[in-house]
């Protein structure tokens, strides 16, 4: 049975959060296949974000992975360069769901094809509501993000045909598990 219901504590960032601020063009080296190159990959996820602005950093220094599972963006999350490497850092690094006000198309693909995280649109902005360490609960069944501290329930758009792709841990599983393509032996 795939987790539907997620509570942590929220890492909030603005508007136009680019693949550069999630992972770094200089750790693209790094081979996602290989086990412990994913792990470290998970240790440099938003790394870019400049430190005056976000002066809690998403993973601590000499951390692998982060205290955040839920990442709350503006619009425009994950604009830039096309790399799969920006969900994967941020799969790997303990994050489980962004809810944005909007994404760029090619981030959330990566999103969905690598399995890594669910990319939830929000329908209302919470960047500026919530700080960083705010606990919410997001119920991907109900489509709903409740704040802990005020008990108000967000909306956000259901993820549809691309919630069992994600559940299957990405594109080829979900082919795998559905018949589209051969199980690997």
């Amino acid at each position: 049975m795939t987790k539907s219901v997620f509570t942590g504590p929220v890492f909030v960032v603005r508007d136009n959060i680019d693949t550069d601020q999630i992972i770094s063009a200089q750790f693209l080296n790094l081979v996602p296949t290989i086990v412990e190159e994913y792990e470290k990959l998970g240790s440099y996820a938003l790394d870019g974000l400049p430190k005056s602005l976000y002066p809690v950093r998403f993973v601590k220094e000499g951390a692998l992975d982060s205290e955040f599972p839920i990442v709350v963006a503006g619009k425009n999350f994950g604009c830039g360069s096309s790399r799969e490497h920006a969900p994967i850092a941020l799969g790997s690094a303990g994050c489980k769901i962004v809810l944005a006000e909007s994404f760029a198309r090619i981030f959330f693909r990566n999103s969905v094809a690598t399995g890594e995280l669910y990319p939830c649109e929000i329908t209302e902005r919470l960047c500026d509501t919530l700080k960083t360490g705010d606990v919410v609960t997001v119920d991907l069944d109900a489509a709903t993000v409740t704040v802990k501290a005020t008990g108000k329930v967000i909306k956000f758009k259901p993820l549809g045909d691309v919630r069992p792709v994600v559940d299957a841990g990405g594109l080829f599983n979900y082919a795998r598990q559905s018949g589209m393509i051969a199980a690997q032996k």
